[in-house]
């Protein structure tokens, strides 16, 4: 499936909530979507849990 078809789905779910739902449900189905998201990032292998917890860099490393 493209990520357009994929987009266009998302659109439409966070379309129904909002619709039906009102802006608590819409926030609901976008924040859902948004952990379903990095879920499957990291089932496919994409990212990797020490990407969100690794430090940027140490004090050596700053410019002076």
């Amino acid at each position: 499936m493209s990520m357009a078809v994929i987009g266009m789905i998302a659109g439409m779910a966070l379309g129904f909530a909002g619709y039906f739902g009102g802006f608590g449900a819409f926030l609901l189905v976008a924040a859902l979507g948004a952990i379903g998201f990095v879920v499957g990032r990291f089932l496919e292998g994409d990212l990797d849990p020490g990407d969100f917890f690794r430090a940027r860099g140490t004090r050596d490393d700053r410019r002076r």
